[in-house]
């Protein structure tokens, strides 16, 4: 496709100086959500529904995080290909930058170089770390170290350089088929209501919530970001077992996209997925537990997992 890993590399901003072009972008899409509050329709809204599934559950939650990511469950090429395009309408970015700082953010979780913990403050959390600084413009030697597989790859290069390309040819489609009213809903509103339930993962989950396990950073599980995450907002439980393409672990943890997983298992389009069960997990504790009243402690394996 013509498109090399060093095409992509751009000059960083300072931590203190401000990303015009994306600050330009976020404003004009928050002003456009506004404005579709003024034109409302039942139509244009639930096309705004649909397209906020494909880009942040199908796009970013089963497809960047799931499986681009963490690589928790295998999928046909296709597919997977498929899926990143849906992603890109959500307005973050290209797969080799997102994955490339979502990896960062596992390694330094709530420590020094995480690009995105409220320890820098709530509000970095949640959207200035996107506004101002380098976290979105990593260096090639950046991205060589954290994504080499998605490097690899003359697709996912050539979709990071021009993400913004799925949104324009859907802007105009919705142009043409419903006009302005369909634009204002399925482009502005349903993508700046997308993003904020997107970064309240890096902020409220970070800040709030319950903690099932033990990790060495702040996440929580919080049962109503999962709902406007499509189950993203089992943090603590996806902080502590990163590999698992399940995050809710009890069968009243609403996980959407989970299900979305399990449904392509079903007809054959998942294989290789790897989950954590609660169940085996606490055997594995009561086990080492047993143990340590006869031996000296050993370290708690990181991932309890299975592939189904």
């Amino acid at each position: 496709m013509g498109v090399e890993l060093t095409d992509l590399e751009r000059r960083p901003a300072d931590r203190d100086e401000i990303n015009w072009v994306t600050a330009s972008f976020m404003m004009l899409f928050h002003l456009g959500a506004i404005a579709a509050l003024f034109f409302f329709t039942w139509k244009a809204f639930f096309v705004a529904v649909v397209l906020w599934w494909m880009a942040t559950s199908l796009g970013i939650g089963m497809c960047y995080h799931r499986l681009l990511t963490h690589r928790g469950y295998k999928v046909p090429k296709w597919l997977e290909y498929t899926l990143t395009v849906f992603a890109t309408l959500a307005l973050e970015g290209g797969p080799i930058f997102w994955v490339a700082t979502h990896r960062i953010h596992h390694k330094y979780s709530d420590h020094e170089g995480d690009p995105h913990s409220p320890i820098d403050g709530k509000w970095w959390a949640h959207m200035g770390w996107i506004l101002m600084g380098k976290s979105m413009h990593h260096d090639t030697s950046t991205l060589a170290r954290y994504v080499p597989d998605l490097a690899k790859d003359k697709f996912h290069v050539w979709i990071t350089k021009y993400h913004y390309v799925p949104m324009i040819v859907l802007g105009v489609a919705l142009l043409a088929i419903g006009g302005w009213k369909f634009v204002l809903w399925g482009i502005f509103f349903r993508t700046v209501m997308g993003l904020h339930f997107t970064w309240l993962v890096n902020s409220a989950t970070h800040s709030w919530g319950t903690r099932r396990f033990e990790t060495r950073d702040l996440s929580t599980n919080s049962w109503w970001v999962a709902i406007l995450s499509w189950g993203e907002g089992w943090h603590n439980n996806h902080h502590a077992h990163p590999v698992s393409a399940r995050h809710g672990l009890k069968w009243y943890e609403i996980d959407a996209n989970w299900y979305g997983i399990w449904l392509m298992k079903k007809l054959g389009l998942a294989k290789q997925i790897h989950t954590t069960k609660l169940e085996t997990i606490q055997r594995v504790e009561q086990g080492i537990q047993e143990t340590a009243q006869f031996a000296a402690p050993e370290t708690q394996p990181e991932l309890v997992s299975a592939q189904l």
